[in-house]
């Protein structure tokens, strides 16, 4: 590999591993891409969107892998906000806490308890949907990507 260019995988990288998202939370392959419901789903439909290979900023990306990146965003975005009617969708990129590229979506519906605030400043109880909710959620968003 030339110097530079990022690894491929990191060993120590929570997605890398596969450690994180969770494998059951899977809902697509975007290709550059991958699709996950993100386990708090208090804001219903919140998808996370990992990118495939190990990177931690846009600019360790080839121009095709970051137009391709939000082709992607912009894919699940659209199948996200059609399937829960969002008045809004939320897009962030940060990496603090997991410094590999990944996208969180959040829809913003009609009856949001607080549509002007960011929802990492939301005070909440996570919802963790598990068994049967949570397969019929991600099943309505697969076909959405069908």
């Amino acid at each position: 590999m030339a110097q530079g260019q990022p690894a491929v995988t990191d060993p120590s990288c929570k997605a890398c591993q596969g450690a994180w998202p969770r494998a059951d939370h899977f809902i697509a392959d975007l290709g550059l891409t991958k699709a996950y419901l993100h386990e708090d789903q208090f804001f219903a439909g919140w998808t996370v969107l990992v990118l495939t290979r190990h990177a931690t900023e846009l600019f360790q990306l080839s121009s095709h892998e970051r137009a391709a990146l939000i082709e992607d965003v912009s894919l699940a975005a659209d199948r996200l906000a059609a399937e829960f009617q969002a008045r809004k969708i939320n897009y962030e990129l940060l990496g603090n806490q997991l410094p590999h590229i990944h996208w969180h979506l959040i829809p913003r519906l009609a009856g949001d308890p607080a549509p002007l605030t960011p929802v990492w400043q939301v005070d909440h109880r996570p919802l963790l949907l598990q068994g049967p909710p949570l397969q019929d959620r991600i099943a309505r968003i697969r076909t959405r990507f069908a």
